[in-house]
């Protein structure tokens, strides 16, 4: 009997073990004896495309040579409606390693879950992108748009990150040393660092780190 292997992962899945190609080629391998492999299609496709070219190839092939497609797994097979669908239309003969006795009837019914899982996932992100979208509007709600603060506001805004800025222990910390420190931003900063000091974040110090500080302790 002759054979014709069709292989697919999609890009992210390529590395994974157990749906690499080389895993799945392995199992193949392990069902068929290799001389009876007569050709192998490695495609690298995501599920999400149904442009399959090498698929369409690997059927032509079956049919020229009346030959047997083979894949490694079924469950690839049924979330794959185009796959499905290609197949059922060859007419091809193909067998699953997995589970050799699949035939078209299992085939039909695969096609059918297919299907209304794809619709389902459809769905699914359509209610998930519709709730966020209502979060992040109650959100615009709350805050208000940029775009339409007023002048008081944006005032407000600068004066609360300024007091927050104060506050800050860190920020207490350095301000103090800087009074008695003279040079560049950059030699303050350095000395800073040098002596165990952090910026409000926790991280070390960098010239705009410094600039800011000042900027607070003239404010």
């Amino acid at each position: 009997m002759k054979y014709v292997a069709y292989y697919r992962v999609s890009t992210k899945e390529q590395g994974l073990n157990g749906w690499s190609l080389d895993a799945q080629r392995k199992i193949v391998l392990d069902y068929i004896k290799p001389e009876n492999l007569t050709s192998e299609f490695k495609e690298i496709e995501s599920g999400k495309n149904d442009n399959r070219p090498l698929l369409k190839q690997a059927l032509a092939l079956c049919t020229e040579l009346d030959a047997t497609l083979v894949i490694a797994k079924l469950d690839r097979l049924s979330r794959n409606l185009h796959f499905i669908t290609l197949l059922q239309e060859s007419k091809v003969k193909f067998v699953c390693c997995d589970m050799p006795n699949a035939n078209e009837f299992t085939i039909s019914i695969m096609a059918v879950m297919a299907q209304h899982e794809r619709n389902l996932i459809s769905q699914r992100t359509k209610e998930a992108l519709a709730i966020k979208k209502k979060e992040l509007a109650l959100i615009n709600k709350k805050l208000g748009s940029p775009k339409n603060l007023t002048d008081k506001s944006r005032q407000r805004s600068v004066q609360v990150r300024k007091e927050k800025a104060q506050n800050n222990e860190n920020n207490q910390r350095a301000l103090a040393c800087l009074r008695l420190l003279e040079g560049t931003l950059q030699q303050k900063a350095d000395y800073l660092n040098e002596n165990g000091f952090l910026t409000a974040n926790g991280k070390m110090f960098r010239q705009m780190q410094v600039k800011r500080l000042l900027e607070i302790k003239s404010a």
